[in-house]
């Protein structure tokens, strides 16, 4: 599998850096009961400590809208996932378990303040590209209607797109039928090279553990603008 930021994206945002795991020959299933209440007590923390630094000024949350208005989209009408996920809790509107890949992909996201998506690679054709949407890019997402990515960092393979930090695609979820999965983490900028290498690491491991399978960790940047996994 090639994986690829487009060129003229990064010549006009050269500070994006994306991470990338590659799984293969994962069990995907009911999460369990450690993860559960792992992610359940996580969620609660949060809401306590959200009370006294609100979802916008989280760090790594107050980064990604600023990439956002960057890009040219409203941070405002279109938040990125971890900033709706955050926004969720602060609510005490709590994350309800999906399945292990979904719910280990939530809980990282809310861990590193973060987009991130999780892809079935068997529902991936071909070749995959980060682009920045326009007006006539967009898909059914998970959300459950159609959303259009106008200025929004998306993922596409030769039928189309089929993810960004906004919201995934029906066609390329992971479901417990899932074997091969692709996880795109959207970094933050101010993030290093090494930390990003670690975080990716840590991540794999976790998701190995409870997973089995093997797994690939790679970054794509304006320093490696192309890997093959």
């Amino acid at each position: 599998m090639e994986i690829s930021i487009n060129p003229t994206l990064l010549a006009q945002h050269p500070e994006l850096k994306i991470g990338i795991i590659h799984y293969t020959k994962i069990v995907v299933a009911e999460s369990p009961q450690m993860i559960k209440g792992r992610m359940q007590l996580y969620q609660e923390n949060l809401f306590l400590e959200m009370q006294e630094l609100p979802v916008t000024q989280r760090e790594g949350i107050a980064e990604w809208r600023q990439i956002w208005k960057k890009l040219g989209a409203d941070p405002n009408r279109y938040r990125h996932s971890a900033e709706s996920l955050m926004r969720r809790i602060s609510k005490q509107n709590y994350l309800t378990p999906i399945h292990s890949g979904v719910d280990l992909n939530n809980f990282f996201s809310l861990q590193y303040e973060m987009p991130i998506g999780l892809y079935d690679v068997a529902q991936i054709k071909g070749f995959v590209t980060i682009d920045l949407g326009h007006d006539e890019i967009g898909y059914e997402g998970l959300n459950g209607r159609f959303n259009t990515l106008e200025n929004i960092l998306y993922s596409r393979d030769e039928v189309g797109a089929f993810g960004s930090p906004f919201v995934d695609s029906k066609r390329t979820a992971v479901t417990e039928e899932t074997t091969d999965a692709l996880h795109i983490f959207y970094f933050r900028p101010s993030l290093t090279n090494d930390a990003a290498n670690e975080l990716l690491a840590s991540a794999g491991k976790m998701f190995n553990q409870i997973h089995g399978g093997h797994y690939q960790i790679a970054i794509i940047s304006n320093d490696v603008p192309s890997i093959t996994l």
